[in-house]
Formats: structure tokens, C-alpha cells, sequence
């Protein structure tokens, strides 16, 4: 498979990442799209040769020195190949770039080895979330 580059806030249609989130087992949400475009600090994404969207995270915030990662999704098909590890790293670059020097994320422990190959140290933390 010849793979192009991670790309920063391309152009994606409105149903393609609920296609994808659907792909992987969770909830299309369809209706946070195209809105979540707007309200995100960037996103990237990658595309297979038939310009199908296989990969998809972003980082949102503030802004300022601080960012969340959000919703690292690769396309089943698509695991286990260095993919998400690029995506993640790809995000992490446009964050320095951006100046947002501290990035959490929040992950299901089976997880965990891979956000720290990815360069993130894990700590505790809470999640509040509206029954």
C-alpha cells in the first residue's frame, strides 16, 4: 500500500469521519460534523490510494500553551501498520509549531503503550461525564 503523507486540516466531507468512527465500533455523530471543523484547533488525516479517509485525530483547546488530543481513529484495515503512531506524531509536530507546548489525552489503559511510544508520559486523571 503506497501511502501519502499525514495531512493538516485538508478538506473532508461531512460523512466521511462518521464512516470511519463507525468503522472502528463507536457512534457515527453525525451531526458534530462539519460543526467540529470549526471548533477544533486542527485535525489531520490520511488517505488511501483510492483517496478513501483512513485515518483521523485532532487536537482541540484553548489554543494558548495547552491542546487535548481527540478521537485517534485508523481505519481496521488499516492497524497495526505505524499509521496512528504517524497521525499522533503529525499532530504533535503542528502543535509545536502552533506553540502549544502541553497535550493530554485521555485513553482506555489497553492503550497505554502506545500513546508512550508516542512520546506521552501517563498520570492519573479524571473524566466528568453528563448522565
Amino acid at each position: 500500500m503506497n501511502l501519502a503523507e499525514i495531512q493538516i486540516n485538508n478538506t473532508i466531507k461531512e460523512y466521511e469521519v462518521p464512516n470511519l468512527r463507525e468503522s472502528v465500533g463507536w457512534e457515527r455523530r453525525d451531526s458534530d460534523y462539519p460543526l467540529l471543523f470549526e471548533r477544533i484547533l486542527f485535525w489531520g488525516s490520511l488517505r488511501d490510494e483510492d483517496e478513501s479517509l483512513i485515518a483521523f485525530g485532532y487536537i482541540t483547546g484553548p489554543g494558548i500553551e495547552h491542546g487535548y488530543l481527540e478521537d485517534v481513529i485508523v481505519h481496521p484495515n488499516n492497524q497495526a501498520r505505524g499509521i496512528g503512531k504517524r497521525l499522533v506524531k503529525a499532530l504533535l509536530q503542528e502543535a509545536e509549531i502552533r506553540g502549544i507546548s502541553i497535550i493530554t489525552v485521555t485513553f482506555q489503559e489497553k492503550h497505554r503503550s502506545f500513546y508512550e511510544d508516542c512520546g506521552f508520559t501517563s498520570c492519573s486523571g479524571g473524566v466528568w461525564r453528563r448522565e
